[in-house]
C-alpha cells in the first residue's frame, strides 16, 4: 500500500532529552539525540542494555512511563509535533501513524482473548465504521501477509497455542493491521532461535518494501543491524556517539565505542584460535555522568581533554559523523600536514 508523502522527511527527532526523576537523582536517560528517518528506509538503533534505545522510542510513540518526561527536544512525524498532542490525540496517532512491535509477545498478547479478537479489536479501535465480518477478514489477509498458515483455525486459538515464532508474527500483524507509516522494532528478535530470526527479518523487510513505512529497529545485536538497516546511530549513554550509513559504520568505524562493538561480535570468517575482544570495564552509573566523553573511562584511547569535555561530531563522509577528540586529533594533524606539503612546494 503506497504511503502518501506529506514531507520529505518522514520522521525528524531533534535535541531529545528524556529525563528520570528518581528519589536518588535525576538520571539522563536520553541526552540531546538527533536524527532523521526518511520514508522506505530502515535505521537500527545499537548499544548495550542501558544506553537508552527503548526509552528513545517509548518517547515518540507517547509510552513513556512515570517518573520518565521528555524535558527538551522535539519528534516530529510527518511535520506534526508529535510531543504536543494530547492523551486522546496519541491514542488515535499510535497505531493509525506509528506502531511498536515489543521485545516478549507473550506479555504484549492478552491470554484471554482469541488472536482474531485481538487483532479484530485493533482495528476497531481506529475504525469504528468497520463491520465484525469485514475486521475479521482483513485481519486473516494480514496474518496471511505475515506467513502465518491456516489462518481460520489461528484466529480462534490463544496466544499460549502457538510458538515464540508464530507470536511474533501476530504481533508484527498486530502492528501493521492499520498501515502505520512508522513502524518501531524494539529487539523483536531476541527472544528466538536464529532460523526464526532470520524468517521475521526476511519477512520486515518484505513488509517494508510492500507499505512503503519507515523502520526504527532498535537492537544490540550487529548482525541483525547488517542484514536490515540502511543507516545506524550507536547509543552509548543516552547519547548518539555515531550514525552514518551501515557499510561505513562496519567498514570505517569512526568511533572506539562503535569498534568495540564490531570487535566482540563473533565473525563467519575468523579463524579458531581467534578470540572474541570484549568491552573492558563498566558501563556508566547514570546517576553520576563524567563530564566529558562518556566512554572515556572505558577507551584505549583516553586522552585528558575526553574526561572533561564532550566531543563535537567530526563528518567522516556522506551522512557519516563521530562524536570523538581523536577523530579531531587525526583532522588537526591532517590538515597541518597538508598545509605543511603545499609549503614545501
Amino acid at each position: 500500500m503506497e504511503q502518501e508523502r506529506k514531507t520529505e522527511k518522514l520522521l525528524e527527532v531533534k535535541d531529545l532529552q528524556v529525563s528520570f526523576f528518581t528519589p536518588a537523582g535525576e538520571v539522563k536517560a536520553v541526552n540531546g539525540i538527533t536524527y532523521d528517518l526518511n520514508y522506505d528506509e530502515v535505521m537500527g538503533i545499537v548499544g548495550e542494555s542501558g544506553s537508552g534505545k527503548s526509552v528513545e522510542a517509548y518517547s515518540i510513540i507517547g509510552l513513556l512511563q512515570s517518573p520518565g518526561k521528555v524535558i527538551g527536544g522535539s519528534i516530529t512525524l510527518e511535520g506534526e509535533d508529535v510531543l504536543a498532542k494530547s492523551a486522546s490525540e496519541m491514542v488515535a496517532f499510535r497505531g493509525s501513524q506509528v506502531a511498536m512491535i515489543f521485545q516478549n509477545p507473550m506479555t504484549c498478547l492478552n491470554p484471554v482473548y482469541t488472536i482474531g479478537n485481538q487483532l479484530t479489536e485493533a482495528l476497531k479501535a481506529h475504525n469504528k465504521e468497520i463491520s465484525k465480518d469485514e475486521a475479521a477478514k482483513r485481519a486473516m489477509e494480514m496474518l496471511e501477509q505475515v506467513g502465518i498458515n491456516n489462518v481460520e483455525k489461528r484466529m480462534s486459538q490463544y496466544p499460549h497455542e502457538l510458538s515464540g515464532g508464530m507470536r511474533q508474527r501476530v504481533m508484527i500483524a498486530m502492528g501493521l493491521i492499520c498501515h502505520p507509516k512508522l513502524l518501531i522494532a524494539d529487539e523483536p528478535t531476541t527472544a528466538l532461535d536464529v532460523t526464526i530470526q532470520a524468517q521475521i527479518l526476511e519477512l520486515m523487510k518484505e513488509l517494508q518494501k510492500k507499505n512503503h513505512m519507515g523502520i526504527v529497529f532498535i537492537t544490540h545485536n550487529l548482525g541483525v543491524v547488517a542484514e536490515i538497516c540502511d543507516k545506524v546511530s550507536v547509543m552509548y549513554a543516552g547519547k548518539m556517539v555515531e550514525q552514518g550509513p551501515v557499510d561505513d559504520i562496519f567498514y570505517n568505524p569512526g568511533h572506539p565505542y562503535t569498534k568495540g562493538l564490531l570487535r566482540s561480535m563473533p565473525r563467519v570468517d575468523a579463524e579458531s584460535y581467534e578470540r572474541l575482544i570484549p568491552i573492558e570495564g563498566t558501563p556508566v552509573d547514570m546517576l553520576n555522568p563524567p563530564e566529558g566523553c562518556p566512554f572515556a573511562p572505558r577507551c584505549e584511547h583516553t586522552m585528558k581533554i575526553c574526561l572533561q569535555k564532550m566531543p563535537p561530531y567530526v563528518e567522516m563522509g556522506d551522512d557519516h559523523r563521530a562524536a570523538c577528540w581523536l577523530r579531531i586529533q587525526e583532522q588537526i594533524e591532517k590538515r597541518k600536514n597538508e598545509t605543511e606539503g603545499s609549503e614545501n612546494e
